[in-house]
């Protein structure tokens, strides 16, 4: 008795075997060890949304409850303003304004390479585009204080 497989216009014949109880024993002693020794995982930590105790999986940060109070953590830099026109725009700001400006009030002298929102829009196209909100930053400086803001976010219901 065997097997047909058909793989791009060729049929392949395997020969079909029948397992003993011994080589069945093996195979699953084999899926055991696997089982214990496997790597633990990372442990499950507290739903970042405000308040809320259940615990989410390594990798996520909100729990299904709360995941669409948050559509900024999932929607592309795109659907968010960040497109064609905004790289654009963006990189002529650069061009205008060399110097980060939080390196410069500290007295270094910083190549600028981000345009960082003064205050942060949260979706306000009006916000968004006023350039009197932007300011030029170093990655370090942006880094910092966007870790800032968003540890400790405002939010409208």
């Amino acid at each position: 008795m065997s097997l047909a497989f058909s793989y791009s216009k060729a049929v392949i014949r395997v020969p079909y075997r029948k397992v003993g109880a011994l080589e069945a024993c093996w195979y699953m002693i084999r899926w055991k060890m696997k089982e214990v020794f496997r790597m633990p995982r990372l442990p499950d930590h507290p739903c970042a949304h405000p308040g809320c105790p259940r615990l989410v999986l390594h990798g996520r940060k909100y729990c299904d409850a709360h995941a669409g109070k948050h559509p900024e953590e999932t929607r592309s830099a795109s659907s968010r303003g960040y497109g064609k026109r905004w790289q654009k725009a963006s990189k002529a700001f650069l061009r205008r304004h060399l110097l980060c400006a939080e390196c410069e009030r500290n007295g270094r002298y910083v190549a600028a390479t981000v345009v960082d929102h003064i205050t942060p829009h949260r979706g306000d196209p009006k916000l968004f585009w006023d350039e009197s909100n932007w300011q030029p930053l170093c990655k370090r400086c942006h880094d910092q204080k966007t870790g800032r803001e968003d540890s400790r976010p405002t939010y409208r219901y």
